[in-house]
C-alpha cells in the first residue's frame, strides 16, 4: 500500500514514519555516510521534515516502511533553495505549482529486483499526487548517475545545471514538467505502474 502522509508531527501513521526515519538513517548515514542530523542515534530527520512535508510511503502488511520519498513545497524552505542553489544555473525554480522531490529511500534489504519495483511504485504515486494537486513542476537534487536515469524515464525533464562533485560523488539538479500525459510518458519506459490507490 502507498500512503500520502501530511502534518508529520501530528500524523496517525507513527509506525510508518518511525520506520521510515530509521531506514533513512541506515541508507543515508550508515551506507552513504552523509553528514546529516540523526535523532536519538536512530532516526535521520533534518530541518525540512516539518508539517510542510508530504511523504509518499510504501508500507508492508504490518504498516511498516518499505520505501519512500518526500515532497516539499518550493515556496517554503527546501533542499535546492537552502542548501544547493548553486546547482541551478538560472536560479532555483520556485512557486506555488513547483514542488521538490527528495529523500528517495529504497532500503538495501529488499534486493535489486524489489527495489526497482518499489521505485516505480513511488514514482507512479508521485506522478498521481502531482496531477491531483495541480503541481506543474517537480525539482530535485540527486546523484548524477541516478539523474541520468531520471531524465530518461520518458517524462519531460531537464537538468538545471552541470553536475558538481561533493564528498560522496557528483550530484545534479533537475526539473520535471508535469504534463497531462505524464503517466503515459512514464509508461513508455515501464516506469509507471499505476494508477495506485493513495491512502491518506
Amino acid at each position: 500500500m502507498i500512503l500520502t502522509i501530511e502534518n508529520y508531527p501530528r500524523s496517525a501513521h507513527q509506525a510508518a514514519l518511525e520506520t521510515m526515519f530509521a531506514d533513512r538513517k541506515a541508507q543515508f548515514v550508515d551506507f552513504f555516510d552523509w553528514d546529516v542530523p540523526v535523532v536519538d542515534g536512530r532516526f535521520e530527520v533534518d530541518q525540512f521534515d516539518t508539517a510542510d512535508a508530504v511523504y509518499i510511503v510504501a508500507i508492508d502488511d504490518g504498516g511498516r516502511h518499505e520505501a519512500s520519498l518526500r515532497m516539499l513545497p518550493s515556496w517554503r524552505p527546501h533542499l535546492l533553495g537552502e542548501v544547493f542553489p548553486h546547482l541551478c544555473v538560472a536560479g532555483v525554480p520556485a512557486g506555488t505549482t513547483t514542488w521538490e522531490s527528495t529523500r528517495l529511500c529504497l532500503p538495501s534489504r529488499h534486493g535489486a529486483a524489489r527495489r526497482k519495483e518499489l521505485r516505480s511504485e513511488l514514482i507512479s504515486a508521485m506522478a498521481d499526487f502531482a496531477l491531483a494537486r495541480g503541481i506543474e513542476h517537480i525539482t530535485g537534487v540527486i546523484p548524477e548517475g541516478f539523474r541520468r536515469e531520471v531524465l530518461a524515464m520518458g517524462w519531460r525533464a531537464e537538468p538545471l545545471g552541470p553536475a558538481v562533485r561533493i564528498a560522496g560523488g557528483p550530484i545534479g539538479a533537475f526539473r520535471i514538467e508535469v504534463t497531462s500525459d505524464i503517466r503515459e510518458r512514464l509508461a513508455w519506459t515501464s516506469t509507471y505502474v499505476g494508477p495506485l490507490e493513495l491512502a491518506a
